[in-house]
């Protein structure tokens, strides 16, 4: 994607929903770029694909965190907004990678940090993670690189 392609598309997939008069789908895409400038003038800079990236992940990850709490409260209709809002999040990520694609990455980047205990983790983490933004679960990620500087 070119500089500024993800929000590009973004805003113009705004536009869509406002004329399909697709209010589910317009609001959360509204709540998407709401985010994107408030970090914008936050910190007055022009957010790039990477850092819009980001800041979905981040959304997805607060959605999950309310579906769960929504639904130990059971609350399904909360649960399925949130969970609805999930599904048009998502369509602006990367593909998602396989276990095999994240094995190799991660079989990679130990090596090439030199990782081998727990100690290490910072490090491989900081070299993983734009490897893979967006296209993988952190915490999972997180968990795998755990059990395999501890055996």
């Amino acid at each position: 994607m070119a500089e500024q392609g993800l929000k590009a598309r973004i805003i113009e997939d705004m536009k869509s929903a406002m004329r399909a008069r697709d209010k589910p789908r317009l609001a959360t895409i509204r709540l998407i770029t709401s985010a994107i400038k408030q970090i914008e003038v936050d910190e007055r800079i022009e957010l790039d694909d990477a850092r819009v990236l980001s800041v979905l992940e981040k959304m997805i990850k607060q959605r999950r965190d309310s579906i769960e709490q929504f639904e130990k409260a059971a609350r399904t209709d909360l649960s399925d907004r949130e969970k609805a809002e999930v599904v048009i999040i998502q369509e602006y990520m990367p593909a998602a990678l396989s276990e095999e694609e994240l094995e190799v990455i991660l079989n990679q980047v130990i090596s090439d940090t030199g990782a081998s205990s727990m100690k290490d983790m910072g490090k491989v983490m900081g070299a993983l993670k734009p490897r893979v933004a967006g296209r993988a679960d952190m915490g999972a990620l997180s968990a795998k690189i755990k059990a395999r500087l501890n055996s």
